[in-house]
């Protein structure tokens, strides 16, 4: 088990929240599981942070790197580039 987490900025939550959840099932199908999002506790907002347990580390880079997934960020308002993290346990 490990994780994968996205950090990025949105133009507007509201916009970017529906896209999100309707990639629920493709995100399963990715192994990501038991998705967490955050925001900037700071003034910036924009900022989105979101932290999935994944099953499978290869999956979750594939669906990461795919095109489909870029697309619904750029519909979704996304305003820069992903700093995306893989981690797996070490313990």
């Amino acid at each position: 088990m490990g994780m994968m987490i996205v950090r990025h900025k949105v133009r507007d939550y509201g916009q970017w929240r529906p896209i999100f959840d309707r990639h629920a099932e493709m995100q399963k199908a990715a192994g990501l599981i038991n998705p967490r999002v955050y925001h900037s506790a700071d003034s910036n907002k924009s900022e989105i942070v979101v932290v999935f347990d994944t099953e499978d580390t290869k999956k979750a880079k594939d669906f990461a790197a795919s095109a489909d997934l870029k697309e619904a960020m750029e519909k979704a308002g996304v305003l820069d580039a992903p700093t995306i993290y893989f981690l797996e346990s070490i313990d």
